[in-house]
């Protein structure tokens, strides 16, 4: 009735983003080698540990990938007959090759569903059937998962909850007739969509805040256990360790905890306030 793609872009070449939020030069072999390693680490153990593994990840990296790394990563890849990976122009390629293999690998089916992560994040292990359990054979229907948690690990390590509303973890249910799937848009522009289902009553996802993201800081709040977390959230081995030994306890970071709590939930009820003004131009 339906195919299920989550899709992953990785090291896209795009005149757009050139630098992270340290100013450091991106797509760099030191780059590659750390997001490799953030890949490796968390975002890979968290879908190849899904509940329900009737979806197909498709891995977009760019055509000028260094052999070494290519050959990592289809390792890396090659135990999961479910993922797929794809070689590249950069980013102008990105939206019409996603079109083309689910156009010609859908054909069959009535319905499908795109979902999408990046490569330096982590889901829920029931993150697949959540979405899934959501169709009803909607033509188009974006499904936003509010609620996840923040995880810093460096320079320090701080985990805490985090709510965000149009984020980067939305999928978009559509009947299969020229689909354009979810990242036929950023994310943030699902902002201006009436046709939309929010989930809020599970945590599904988890940002992972380092030294090289593009934008993002850590703003989790509240004294959240990662002795219960790491049971829905599948991480290697290393990083369980890691995170296990040297999280920062909450109460050495409580004042923090109070701002971002404060400045989340503002964020969050403003957005929600200017949607349901209709202050956001519906498509």
């Amino acid at each position: 009735m339906f195919k299920h793609y989550l899709i992953t872009r990785f090291n896209l070449r795009n005149k757009n983003w050139d630098v992270t939020k340290n100013n450091e030069t991106l797509l760099t072999r030191e780059w590659m080698h750390h997001r490799i390693g953030l890949f490796s680490d968390f975002c890979l153990p968290s879908v190849a540990r899904q509940t329900n593994t009737n979806f197909q990840w498709l891995l977009f990296f760019d055509k000028t990938t260094d052999k070494d790394f290519k050959e990592e990563l289809e390792t890396l890849l090659q135990p999961y007959p479910h993922f797929k990976s794809f070689y590249i122009d950069g980013m102008d390629a990105f939206h019409p090759e996603i079109k083309k293999f689910t156009t010609e690998d859908g054909n069959d089916y009535d319905y499908i569903i795109t979902s999408r992560i990046d490569n330096d994040d982590c889901i829920h292990k029931d993150y697949i059937s959540t979405i899934q359990e959501q169709f009803a054979s909607q033509d188009f229907m974006a499904i936003d998962i509010l609620k996840g948690y923040s995880l810093q690990i460096s320079p320090d390590i701080m985990l805490g909850k985090k709510e965000h509303i149009f984020n980067p973890f939305i999928s978009l249910i559509e009947k299969n007739e020229s689909p354009k799937t979810v990242w036929f848009s950023d994310h943030n522009m699902w902002k201006k969509e009436s046709r939309r289902i929010e989930i809020a009553n599970k945590r599904l996802w988890m940002s992972i805040i380092h030294e090289k993201n593009k934008v993002n800081e850590f703003d989790g709040y509240d004294n959240v256990d990662w002795n219960t977390i790491k049971l829905d959230f599948m991480v290697s081995d290393t990083i369980e360790e890691k995170v296990s030994s040297n999280i920062i306890p909450h109460n050495q970071w409580r004042y923090l905890s109070f701002k971002n709590k404060l400045y989340v939930n503002y964020v969050l009820m403003s957005k929600k306030f200017k949607k349901a003004l209709g202050l956001y131009k519906i498509k």
